[in-house]
């Protein structure tokens, strides 16, 4: 798909300034490890099970250890992803139901689970921007998909994430966040060139090790 022209749609560029203090509870789908990732050619499909597992378990480690975060859900029917830690956004919207009667009070993210060079620091940095926003989201680095989705609390939680997500999170008023130093956030993980790429930026202790362990190197 195609990038959306930035001329097209307003982005917001936030300034450093105070923010009202948000607690947030983050919502990771995992998909099947069967199905996971069936674009990283190349590999064998035990080695892209493992992948999926190692990148889903370095993003929840990262939002785990995010200061603003107050708990995490991991959504997935895959057994081997429940001891770790449907449909994309029936899950997250099973995860945010289950935090708003949990955790009234709290903002709700849905962060994808293919995030392996996300840092806590970075998180933190785009959910600090969303506060004070009803819904906000942070496009991928291809531009035309979406990583994280916000919604403050007592706001309806809508995500709209799959082909073109950028152009319908914008359609329904979510406010873009385009904010600077936030490459692991950016950055899911597709295909085998987009594990390299994100291996520039610094990958996640699993991930890394996953990737050394079935010599998923770059060219």
């Amino acid at each position: 798909m195609g990038t959306d022209a930035p001329q097209s749609w307003p982005v917001v560029s936030w300034p450093v300034v105070s923010r009202p203090v948000v607690s947030w509870t983050v919502v990771i789908p995992v998909k099947l490890l069967a199905l996971a990732k069936s674009r990283l050619s190349g590999l064998a499909d035990d080695d892209r099970k493992t992948v999926a597992l190692a990148m889903a378990a370095d993003t929840v480690t990262a939002a785990v250890t995010c200061p603003p975060v107050g708990d995490v859900i991991v959504v997935s029917d895959d057994p081997a992803v429940r001891t770790e830690a449907a449909g994309l956004n029936e899950a997250l919207t099973a995860g945010a139901e289950h935090a708003a009667a949990t955790w009234s009070g709290r903002g709700v993210a849905a962060l994808t689970a293919d995030l392996p060079a996300l840092s806590a620091a970075e998180l933190a940095v785009a959910l600090t921007a969303a506060a004070g926003v009803n819904h906000a989201f942070v496009a991928d680095a291809a531009g035309s998909g979406t990583t994280l989705y916000t919604a403050m609390p007592g706001v309806a939680f809508e995500p709209r994430f799959g082909p073109g997500s950028r152009r319908r999170h914008r359609e329904a008023g979510a406010v873009e966040l385009d904010l600077p130093g936030i490459p692991g956030l950016r950055r899911d993980v597709d295909t085998l060139a987009d594990l390299c790429q994100a291996a520039q930026i610094g990958l996640g202790a699993r991930t890394l090790s996953v990737r050394e362990s079935i010599n998923a190197g770059c060219a």
